[in-house]
């Protein structure tokens, strides 16, 4: 009896164990919904470098690294926030500006660049004079992924701030900081010290160091980006006169109950509606289609060689709004490890899990195709892949050819259910109609024969 209440004992404490190991199972989606599993160690760092000090504080260099693989910042640019952990007032800048001024009326002399206990940086412009330009400053906020152009995966922007401080025990880190990349997106965590940063001379003769350093890192989540996604996948193949499209709502539905959620391409009034649209909004104003997505990617099985098969990728936008600068695709498909030759896209591949090299990162070629222009009949860019064939591996059945998951600039897209894959044609099934013909007329012939009385 005592045994057979321990082994209940036991069996409950079992269920209550496997009850909670559940519980946190399922909350580590929550808390880890920004890991990425094809760039586990991407992110954005901010690096916060103290350069000297002012008679009330100090002047900083504020650098914003993307150590993304393939997921970057585009127009209209990021936008850097924090909380002030005193009085902090910020008197000048330098390749970067405030979004507001605040409320500076107890300065009777010089007036501060902002007197916010929040501010908000936005970088400046191309074509900014130089006497306002830092290193690293003035692209409109857009920052390149470390893959695609590491020359210009940082942006920095220098600032003076009062009221701060003069040495290492006075100042204190600013707190609570929030990173646009355009539009929400990106969690920051705190503030950290860290050792200060070190610079080497042009020379390469002297270096120094910054007086103070810290640092803040940023993760992104699609989910926190926005509530339904941004692309989608089409597929085709030539042995098959199936187009399997987007799925329906991939991105969200026609409502026709409150228009003006899509514009329809064959309205005569369409150049009158776009031109009117706000072009600041991040929100974007798409082509009406069953899909409802900024951006469908295709992929076409186009033809079958003897050891090669080639492959046709086709890129469309359809969102009025957006031009996309510096556009990239990432592909998984088990292949690619043979890919030899791609016709107008960049190509670099990504190994997420070490020696299995089946995710390519693709984007265009500066100045003929990195520019995907809005919906219309420029807004579309495309190429073709070469596969050599690996025998071992290497087959059309079961939607095979078709690409596992497809990212356009960093965010997932949906595919199509893989029950609806152009399937490859059964030729025992499909005889040609003279010979299934032939057969009836024999068999036909058959009866006729067994059933006549001799």
């Amino acid at each position: 009896m005592v045994s057979f209440l321990k082994n209940r004992a036991g069996a409950h404490l079992n269920g209550v164990a496997i009850f909670v190991g559940i519980l946190v199972f399922c909350l580590s989606f929550t808390i880890t919904d920004a890991y990425d599993a094809l760039d586990p160690n991407g992110n954005i760092t901010v690096k916060w470098d103290v350069m000297s000090w002012t008679p009330d504080g100090y002047v900083a260099v504020v650098t914003i690294f993307n150590f993304q693989k393939y997921r970057h910042i585009e127009s209209p640019g990021w936008k850097l926030g924090w909380t002030w952990a005193k009085k902090e007032v910020i008197w000048s800048m330098l390749g970067g500006q405030a979004t507001e001024q605040g409320d500076c009326s107890r300065f009777k002399g010089n007036i501060p660049h902002c007197c916010k206990k929040n501010p908000t940086i936005v970088d400046l412009l191309p074509g900014t004079p130089y006497n306002q330009q830092i290193a690293n400053c003035c692209k409109g906020g857009v920052i390149s992924s470390w893959v695609q152009d590491p020359a210009n995966a940082a942006s920095s922007f220098q600032l003076s701030v009062g009221q701060a401080g003069t040495s290492n025990k006075t100042v204190r880190v600013p707190k609570n900081f929030t990173l646009l990349g355009p539009g929400p997106g990106y969690t920051c965590g705190p503030a950290k010290i860290v050792k200060p940063s070190k610079f080497t001379t042009p020379d390469k003769r002297r270096v120094t160091q910054a007086l103070m350093t810290w640092n803040v890192t940023c993760s992104y989540s699609q989910f926190l980006a926005q509530k339904t996604p941004t692309c989608c996948v089409s597929l085709s193949a030539f042995y098959n006169d199936t187009i399997v499209g987007c799925p329906t709502c991939s991105c969200g539905c026609q409502n026709i109950t409150q228009p003006g959620t899509c514009v329809d391409p064959d309205s005569p009034h369409i150049a009158s509606v776009v031109s009117n649209s706000d072009k600041n909004s991040v929100a974007p104003l798409v082509q009406c289609t069953s899909h409802m997505c900024p951006i469908r990617v295709h992929w076409h099985v186009k033809l079958n060689y003897k050891e090669y098969w080639r492959v046709k990728i086709a890129i469309t936008n359809f969102n009025y709004r957006m031009n996309y600068t510096q556009w990239n695709l990432v592909a998984q498909h088990p292949n690619f490890d043979n890919l030899t030759q791609i016709f107008s896209f960049n190509y670099e591949p990504l190994t997420p899990y070490g020696s299995i090299n089946d995710t390519a990162m693709l984007w265009g070629v500066k100045f003929y195709n990195d520019l995907l222009m809005q919906a219309g009949p420029s807004g579309n860019v495309q190429s073709e892949l070469l596969f050599k064939k690996d025998k071992t591996t290497f087959t059309f059945d079961k939607g095979w050819a078709f690409p596992r998951r497809i990212y356009f600039n960093g965010d997932n897209c949906v595919m199509p259910p893989p029950d609806s894959y152009p399937y490859l044609p059964n030729n025992g099934a499909r005889l040609p109609i003279a010979m299934l013909h032939l057969i009836i007329t024999i068999m036909a012939s058959s009866v006729v024969l067994l059933s006549h009385p001799w």
